[in-house]
């Protein structure tokens, strides 16, 4: 790669690193993990970098290597036998929320128990704002297995928070 192009991913990791570890956060409910994850997605992004941007499909791939790395990773025997305790990053934020607090935690505690297939189908369709097409493209799978992985993740989340929340997962962020 050449120092030109060294600069621009240089940028764009500055610019994407924050927003890149809260998207992973939502994936997995624990911020150390997000961090590794997207550290394992940026250096597959590197060593592909001239390529996807002469084709413009960066934000695709990065999504891509960072949802199957959190997935490949549950999957292996040594994670099984970690007790992971999930502590949400306090996060200053300007100007009020119609949010609270103790709500956030609340949907990100339901969004940790949902299973993780359905958690990152929720997470890139309400929380990324992406298409059911986007989605199933980022997740190798079918428009239609999106579909009924969002219907049951949402029903999942409406069990785990009852008659608490009356919100849509869209507007908590």
């Amino acid at each position: 790669m050449d120092a030109a192009a060294e600069r621009e991913f240089g940028d764009y990791v500055v610019a994407r690193f924050g927003a890149l570890c809260r998207f992973a956060f939502l994936l997995c409910g624990d911020w150390h993990r997000a961090e590794d994850a997207v550290q394992t997605a940026l250096t597959k992004l590197y060593l592909r970098w001239d390529h996807l941007l002469d084709q413009g499909r960066i934000e695709p791939y990065l999504r891509r290597a960072l949802v199957t790395s959190l997935i490949d990773e549950g999957r292996r025997g040594w994670f099984r036998k970690e007790a992971v305790h999930a502590q949400v990053p306090e996060v200053s934020e300007a100007g009020d929320s119609s949010v609270s607090t103790a709500d956030r935690l609340a949907l990100l505690a339901a969004l940790a128990q949902v299973p993780p297939r359905q958690r990152a189908v929720l997470v890139l369709r309400y929380w990324e704002d992406q298409s059911i097409e986007q989605v199933a493209d980022l997740l190798n799978c079918s428009t239609g297995t999106v579909k009924s992985q969002t219907a049951h993740g949402l029903q999942r989340l409406r069990e785990l928070l009852g008659d608490r929340f009356t919100l849509s997962v869209g507007e908590v962020r």
